[in-house]
């Protein structure tokens, strides 16, 4: 059954996100969220979204600029390294609180906590008209490759950041999404360096097989989404996947997933 959800959910948010404005790695965070430990969830995402930005600077990496990659990966790299290190110390804490709802007994973790407000966060911003006009000068790129990869290594939310600063930067339209990709690459290798810890054999053949159906059905989400969807944006659909984030984020929140 796992598989079947998992497999659906990779599907149709890989496919949501070329029309929905949201990322691959926000929508298939709460999947994987549903199965898995948080801290867990955003380990397997982000394998996801670096086979897929694999895939993408293959196409497209040779329009990277270099000197925008330099001066806003280098510190993402170690921004994304201390936040993936705060992930992991946050998954080794203690509960903040206990409770009984339903006769069931939940717990209140606190990277639950973290993950869910950072997800109902980015996606409000996700859906902010004005987030698209908001822009910061060039000369902010290595601040701009701090948070981005700060939180790129929490949570795996980044490209909103990432944009923000990218815009102001002169890149034609190739070299910008080149330029994101080369770096989000970067970010993904060093959180993943870090998730690593956390792959122990035993783990891995447990969740192996579902992660590799995950990444395969959100390729064929991906596929299926750029024949039949046309990259139309639908503000319906942005709304409705917002809704469905704002109350996972919820569910982890408190407790319940």
């Amino acid at each position: 059954m796992a598989y079947l959800i998992v497999c659906i959910v990779a599907l149709l948010a890989s496919g949501l996100t070329l029309f929905s404005g949201f990322g691959l790695g926000t929508l298939l965070l709460p999947a994987f969220a549903l199965f898995f430990p948080a801290e867990v969830a955003v380990a397997l995402t982000a394998v996801v979204h670096f086979l897929n930005n694999l895939f993408k600077l293959y196409l497209v990496g040779k329009f990277a600029d270099r000197n925008v990659v330099l001066r806003f990966g280098i510190p993402a790299i170690l921004a994304a390294y201390g936040g993936a290190r705060l992930l992991l110390w946050l998954a080794d804490m203690p509960p903040l609180l206990r409770y009984t709802l339903f006769s069931n007994s939940l717990e209140i973790m606190p990277v639950n906590l973290t993950i869910g407000v950072l997800m109902i966060g980015f996606a409000v911003m996700e859906l902010l008209p004005e987030r698209k006009q908001f822009t910061l000068d060039a000369r902010y790129l290595p601040f701009g490759g701090l948070l981005s990869g700060f939180f790129g290594g929490v949570s795996g939310h980044q490209g909103a950041l990432r944009s923000m600063f990218l815009l102001r930067c002169g890149l034609s339209k190739d070299s910008f999404i080149a330029t994101g990709v080369v770096i989000a690459c970067l970010i993904d290798t060093s959180r993943l360096f870090v998730y690593s810890d956390r792959f122990h054999p035993a783990n891995f053949q447990e969740s192996g097989g579902l992660l590799i159906a995950a990444t395969l059905a959100a390729f064929a989400g991906a596929f299926i989404g750029r024949q039949y969807m046309h990259k139309i944006t639908m503000r319906g659909v942005q709304i409705l996947v917002a809704v469905l984030l704002f109350l996972l984020s919820l569910g982890l929140i408190a407790g319940i997933i």
